[in-house]
């Protein structure tokens, strides 16, 4: 009985540094002011301050927004018929690569490579965007 409480024991040792260290790693790739450097990227064609579209839509209140729904923007096919809500995985899937997630859409950009880039864009969208 002593042997199978010990066992136990090392068990739940094991699973609680195992959660801890899974659920550090995700906290710390989301890290809105890195994401704000990544944003740099999108500027010329993005805002998320005002609702004022450039060479893309702007992105005020983009979290829970169907795609191709921005007024006064002229978006592609591909994105008006896109059945699209933003959310983190949407969102992600489609910043990884753009053409590959909706293909045909008019977007210029490749995409981002890297999921720490990707993770703190998306932190720093959610908290700019909501404003």
């Amino acid at each position: 009985m002593r042997k199978l409480l010990a066992a136990c024991s090392g068990c739940l040792m094991i699973a609680a540094v195992s959660t801890a260290m899974m659920s550090a790693g995700p906290a710390r790739a989301q890290d809105a002011d890195a994401g704000k450097r990544v944003f740099n990227q999108c500027r010329a064609c993005h805002v998320v301050d005002q609702e004022t579209n450039r060479v893309g839509p702007h992105l005020v209140g983009l979290f829970g927004r169907k795609a191709g729904s921005v007024e006064g923007f002229r978006y592609s096919e591909a994105i008006q018929n896109a059945d699209i809500t933003w959310d983190e995985e949407s969102l992600s899937n489609y910043l990884k690569d753009p053409k590959g997630f909706i293909p045909g859409n008019k977007m210029a950009f490749a995409g981002i490579r890297k999921d720490d880039d990707l993770n703190n864009l998306i932190a720093y969208l959610k908290a700019e965007t909501a404003k």
